[in-house]
């Protein structure tokens, strides 16, 4: 089979079958396109495990940094996997190298830092009203920053004693969030206050919309937590994650299970949430060096 009819037959694989979001199947399209064009074949019978170390020996040499090389190479090998299924390819690939990912430590606020960021927003205008509300409910729910711009008024569960949100995260798995009653108070605040005099309002069900009616960018939300961590002098290099991170961290340190702070998170494995396990740990030492005078 030639590539490019390869491509095409897995492309609507990832979309029938496997459900995937457009943007996911354009990202993994890229990679294999970036993939192909240092090659140049035809067919994919050419592929082989020698062609794929090359291309990370190429792109490493570029100067590309091991997590894109990781991410381009998982889409090539999902590709290579799936094609191994339909017959279309040969041999074995599991001598692929990845380059390694220096492990680092995620960046959080303090509890006073994230009190002075969520107090940031002026609540005399609407366009305050709405970040407060935003920052809120990612600070209390511990959402990413991708599924607060969809947030829509079917997650938001109701009849509840509690504040909850109903999310479908990565890998379409659902989660059950609780997001507390100050952070619902100030999304009402904008729901009420704000959002009803936008003539676009009936017409989606997104809950935080712009002018237009639609879904604010990932990079609108970062512009603003940047502007507000200006604003009351973090000095960090913060982004919306931050507040993710911020989230996990003072869980743990309250005492909060490992495993139950993985639901919350909607992380797959274990291995990824217990990175935070680190960061509390490192805290508790901090302030018992503190306590007892040592520098």
């Amino acid at each position: 089979m030639n590539i490019s009819d390869a491509i095409n037959k897995y492309q609507d694989y990832l979309t029938i079958e496997r459900g995937l979001s457009n943007d996911t199947i354009q990202a993994y399209i890229n990679d294999l396109v970036i993939f192909n064009s240092y090659f140049e074949l035809n067919d994919t019978l050419e592929y082989n495990e020698f062609i794929v170390n090359d291309f990370v020996a190429l792109q490493s040499q570029e100067g590309k940094s091991a997590s894109t090389i990781n991410r381009r190479v998982s889409s090539v090998m999902n590709f290579l996997r799936f094609l191994e299924l339909e017959g279309e390819v040969k041999g074995t690939f599991t001598n692929v190298i990845k380059p390694k990912i220096p492990k680092r430590q995620p960046v959080y606020l303090s509890i006073e830092q994230v009190e002075d960021l969520l107090n940031a927003p002026d609540l005399t205008t609407d366009a305050g009203i709405r970040d407060r509300a935003m920052l809120e409910i990612m600070y209390a729910s511990g959402l990413r920053v991708s599924e607060l711009m969809v947030l829509k008024f079917s997650n938001l569960l109701k009849n509840e004693a509690f504040p909850l949100l109903k999310i479908r995260g990565k890998g379409g798995k659902e989660r059950i969030i609780p997001y507390g009653e100050f952070a619902a108070e100030y999304l009402n605040k904008y729901l009420q206050e704000v959002r009803v005099k936008n003539r676009f309002a009936r017409k989606t069900n997104i809950v935080f919309i712009n002018e237009k009616g639609e879904p604010f960018t990932r990079q609108f939300f970062f512009k603003r937590i940047k502007l507000y961590a200006k604003k009351v002098g973090i000095e960090e290099n913060i982004s919306p994650h931050t507040l993710r991170h911020s989230f996990a961290t003072h869980l743990l340190d309250q005492g909060m299970s490992i495993n139950t702070l993985q639901k919350l998170l909607g992380h797959e494995n274990l291995s990824t949430t217990q990175i935070y396990t680190h960061v509390s740990r490192q805290r508790v030492k901090s302030a018992y060096k503190l306590a007892i005078g040592e520098d």
